[in-house]
């Protein structure tokens, strides 16, 4: 297995809550993670119809059968649980009992917020991150190989096409749960909505627009953007809250949390489709944006992440915001670091002033470099502080 930085969280949650969750797309290594971390613990898995039919029909009897812990795997599937759970929880002061994980948080983290209120310690896991992949050795040699693989797990522990594997993601997972969740009458629709919100990742979301390029309403598609944010397939980066001058963009950015699949759904099949394809800036945005989203997620770290845009065009990629002080990411993905990419974070260095610390500039190229006013950091390594 390969190990993931959230390990050190999740522990450290298993010792202080007698509940931990465990919440992220599906195939990100959820259950391969808790597995491995509680291998004393029985396990459950509530997409399977004779257990979800238990829980569901009798969940005194079936909690009574693991009064000692488990770990109840997909537990959106049988919400209904978890009151059931909280009964049994309060009877022991036992700590780091019961592991539950979940793949869409459509409603699941309002139920565990009212019925295990205090009790619960939650942790997102997402697709492997670039220095996960780089310490087992298995991150591609290439840029463009990384942006049409992607990071989820099963395309880099087992000889399976990237093309393959995501086209069959799509079917199995994506589709069958907006399905679930919400009313599509016509898939294709959806097929195209999904597509489209690929070629817009990156930019700065117009539901109008993409509701009238998919044919649909203004309202179908936020139901269904809510459905693929659930199920964390996309994610919006808000833009910075402080304006400076009151002239700022003030609608989210739409990006995929992987960029393989982004780029599968861009009907890129190979990596060198990638060497000229009009999209590869954006691409490279996405997946660099992801890698800081993990780096927050996998840390007890309370920063927050936001982009910034004047509506004159200035604009950083990313503000990670710490205490009083924001840090500007700029993410280019050229080879070569020219003055132009270091426009706009020293336009927002001036802007912010004492509040702006040292910005960062990650770029398509392979070296590291800490001049006096940027950190320069490559591809696959973007995070400062993470190899």
């Amino acid at each position: 297995m390969i190990a993931r930085a959230a390990e050190a969280l999740l522990l450290e949650y298993a010792d202080g809550f007698p509940v931990v969750a465990v919440f992220g797309p599906r195939q990100s290594g959820k259950t391969t993670l808790t597995r491995a971390l509680f291998p004393d613990r029985p396990y459950l898995s509530l997409e399977n119809l004779d257990t979800r039919e238990f829980a569901m029909s009798d969940p005194r009897g079936f909690l009574a059968q693991y009064r000692n812990g488990a770990i109840f795997d997909e537990i959106q599937n049988v919400p209904t649980l978890l009151s059931y759970l909280q009964q049994v929880v309060d009877e022991s002061s036992t700590l780091g009992r019961f592991i539950i994980t979940g793949s869409q948080q459509y409603n699941i983290r309002q139920d565990i917020s009212q019925s295990l209120a205090g009790r619960v310690g939650a942790v997102t896991l997402l697709p492997f991150s670039s220095a996960e992949l780089k310490s087992a050795d298995r991150l591609p040699d290439t840029l463009n190989e990384l942006l049409y693989q992607g990071h989820y797990p099963p395309i880099h522990d087992r000889p399976v096409s990237p093309t393959a594997w995501h086209e069959n993601y799509v079917a199995s997972y994506i589709e069958r749960d907006v399905r679930q969740l919400v009313a599509v009458r016509d898939l294709s629709v959806f097929q195209t909505f999904l597509r489209l919100c690929a070629g817009r990742t990156g930019q700065v979301l117009n539901l109008s627009a993409l509701g009238d390029d998919a044919g649909v309403s203004h309202n179908t598609a936020r139901a269904w953007l809510s459905v693929l944010e659930a199920g964390f397939v996309v994610h919006l980066l808000q833009p910075y809250h402080r304006s400076f001058n009151k002239r700022l963009i003030k609608s989210p950015k739409l990006y995929f949390h992987d960029v393989g699949l982004a780029a599968y759904l861009l009907s890129i099949r190979n990596a060198d489709d990638l060497v000229a394809h009009p999209l590869r800036g954006a691409l490279f945005e996405s997946a660099m944006v992801s890698e800081f989203v993990k780096a927050l997620h996998n840390s007890r770290d309370s920063g927050s992440l936001a982009y910034w845009r004047e509506r004159r065009g200035d604009e950083v990629d990313l503000i990670i915001e710490r205490g009083g002080t924001a840090t500007a990411v700029e993410m280019k993905s050229g080879s070569t670091v020219t003055r132009d990419m270091l426009r706009g974070i020293r336009r927002w260095s001036d802007v912010a002033g004492k509040t702006a610390s040292i910005p960062v500039l990650v770029y398509g190229g392979d070296t590291s470099q800490n001049r006096t006013d940027v950190t320069i950091r490559p591809w696959h390594s973007p995070v400062p502080g993470h190899a």
